[in-house]
């Protein structure tokens, strides 16, 4: 599509969204301060009322990103940097947290973790995840081992997806199209097209729902080229849920999901015909039996992971399995005492020269006080057996109290966690660098923090945190894995900032000092921010205005084999929404890098410049 033809139909869509009438929409909905967490402690509790400041992504946030992937958006968050989802759909992930590695930041769907073992880091890949299935996303940052077990070492990203209507039939259908360009080429053609389709219900005592999704980007070359050839990536998604309720204490579900995505890409730099093939394959049942002041709860799932890839290095192909179950027993005493007793297994396959497999299975306890001075304790601990390495404890302590005031209320928080990260079947057994002889990486976390809300208009929070590494898992000049003699040091500090100065404006800002000393902290700014400004024009249509900056930082120059410092840089997003029919159809024109600026995320790769997608949300 031409320059002038893009603009012309984005013009039509805005015009539309300013002018059309008669729907509502509240805008506090959106940055709500009265929130309630779960992920901290497996209860809903009241913000308040836990010892950690939880980032909570909602629905409404969720749609106000439409046609965004996961990684862009969670990584607005403090204390959060996935390098890759500046560039283009495609390019590999990493999520940093508070310093740290992927590996140390565990991503739990449902219930259940996830994560592919045969991957060379065992993270699991964001690309796999549709936005459009996904209800919520909180993210607990720093150690939550005691809970979530290893590799929950410095962040847990808990999703949630969507449940079925109450209704007998209900659905929705997203679709969005926009340019994939970069800052040198701005030629307005459409290169990103998204569109999402979900059939849902309740039928007595049965729930259904089925969705599907698909992306499609082209028009940029994965790596920076002197032909700057074209590389496509396309991702499918199906998820089938079924669930059934035998009482009104007892429900069981079962679900499905397939997901493929084909991914071409530059190997070394160069112009090729290099592709790779992922497909994920994942069924699972989760069940809730309720009794008195209790209820059991099982979470179980199998997913198995193939890729292959054909490139410049030749064929290969990596595989493999992963069984998940948790069983655990939720039960409060009065209104002050939560409890969690339960057990947790995983067993990891992979297919190298030989199949290789371990499996953990992790006894864990945890208890929250919530008394009626203002005190509140989360503590616990966690008793890892691990077929390789034996039995390996880990503890939570995690105080905080509440000083009510007039105009809400003042909270001082603390913890100190510690965690593990077991080496994974690449690391251990894997063709190219593997070391059975690998010990665990173990974490200690510390951190101390306030929260303030104010007038139900102002919640401000800062938090301190400091990380030990010991046993960090890494490499030699043989690229063999090894245990790392230098301890890894990370603290920093991160303040987030909600402010509703009147019902029709707000504001959300952020920002993350980081320092990690003992390596070169690769892809990690020691100065990362966002801020977002959002106003209602009136009950039909609103506005966002995003600024994120990310400050200096290393990277790795694969073709010198030396470390060169990237500069910083700042993006400004613009988005204008409008619902055209009342809690039925929504459209949208979305800008990022409305500045154009031309920027490095990782060397010798491709950002995305100015682009623009316009969209719509139908429920029916």
């Amino acid at each position: 599509m031409k320059k002038n033809h893009f603009w012309l139909l984005a013009a039509v869509l805005a015009g539309k969204g300013l002018f059309a009438q008669n729907v509502q929409q509240d805008s506090l909905k959106v940055h709500q301060l009265d929130e309630v967490v779960v992920s901290d402690s497996k209860f809903e509790l009241k913000r308040e009322n836990s010892g950690k400041t939880v980032i909570k992504i909602t629905a409404q946030e969720l749609e106000r990103n439409q046609g965004k992937t996961v990684a862009e958006i969670i990584n607005t968050k403090s204390g959060i940097e996935i390098t890759g989802s500046r560039g283009r759909d495609g390019d590999v992930l990493g999520v940093f947290a508070r310093g740290g590695r992927g590996r140390q930041v565990l991503i739990v769907i449902d219930g259940v973790r996830v994560s592919d073992p045969s991957s060379f880091s065992q993270e699991y890949d964001l690309r796999l995840l549709s936005p459009s299935n996904i209800e919520s996303i909180e993210i607990i940052k720093g150690a939550a081992s005691t809970l979530y077990g290893t590799n929950a070492a410095t962040a847990v990203i808990n999703i949630t997806t969507k449940k079925s209507s109450k209704e007998k039939i209900a659905g929705n259908f997203q679709s969005s199209v926009g340019t994939n360009q970069t800052a040198d080429d701005q030629n307005y053609d459409l290169g990103s097209i998204s569109n999402a389709v979900n059939v849902n219900g309740t039928l007595n005592r049965f729930k259904y729902a089925v969705d599907f999704s698909n992306r499609h980007k082209s028009g940029l070359s994965a790596a920076v080229t002197p032909d700057n050839e074209e590389d496509v990536f396309s991702h499918y998604s199906t998820n089938v849920r079924l669930g059934y309720a035998f009482s009104k204490d007892f429900e069981v579900s079962v679900y499905g999901n397939q997901t493929k995505f084909s991914n071409e890409y530059d190997a070394s730099y160069a112009d090729a015909s290099n592709i790779g093939k992922s497909e994920q394959e994942r069924v699972g049942l989760s069940s809730k039996f309720g009794y008195g002041n209790g209820s059991v709860h099982l979470n179980a799932a199998y997913t198995d992971y193939e890729t292959n890839s054909k490139d410049t290095y030749g064929e290969s192909t990596t595989e493999g399995k992963n069984w998940v179950l948790d069983l655990y027993n939720k039960y409060t005493f009065g209104k002050q005492w939560h409890t969690i007793l339960g057990v947790n297994y995983i067993k990891d396959e992979a297919v190298f020269a030989e199949n290789a497999e371990f499996t953990i299975i992790d006894p864990y306890a945890n208890v929250v006080y919530v008394s009626d001075f203002g005190l509140n304790l989360n503590m616990g601990g966690r008793l890892n057996h691990h077929s390789e390495y034996g039995n390996h404890l880990v503890c939570n302590l995690n105080p905080s109290f509440v000083f009510p005031t007039q105009k809400g209320y003042v909270k001082v928080l603390g913890s100190y966690a510690t965690s593990y990260i077991t080496p994974n079947l690449t690391q251990l057994f894997g063709a190219f660098g593997g070391n059975p002889d690998l010990e665990p990486e173990e974490n200690r976390t510390i951190e101390g923090g306030l929260e303030v809300k104010l007038n139900n208009k102002l919640r401000f929070s800062t938090v301190y945190f400091d990380r030990n590494e010991q046993n960090t898992i890494g490499y030699d000049v043989n690229y063999t894995s090894i245990n790392l003699a230098d301890e890894i040091n990370a603290n920093g500090v991160e303040v987030e900032a909600i402010w509703l100065p009147f019902g029709s404006f707000h504001v959300n800002a952020n920002y993350t000092f980081t320092e990690r000393k003992g390596d070169s902290a690769i892809r990690i700014p020691r100065h990362k921010a966002n801020l977002f400004l959002g106003y209602d024009l009136n009950e039909n249509t609103n506005l966002s205005l995003i600024y994120a900056y990310t400050g200096e930082r290393l990277d790795t120059d694969f073709m010198t084999f030396s470390n060169v410092s990237l500069d910083a840089f700042s993006l400004v997003n613009f988005y204008v929404g409008h619902e055209l029919i009342p809690n039925k159809l929504n459209i949208f024109l979305n800008a990022e890098n409305l500045l154009n600026e031309k920027f490095t995320e990782i060397v010798e790769y491709t950002t995305r410049g100015r682009n623009f997608r316009i969209g719509m949300n139908l429920n029916f």
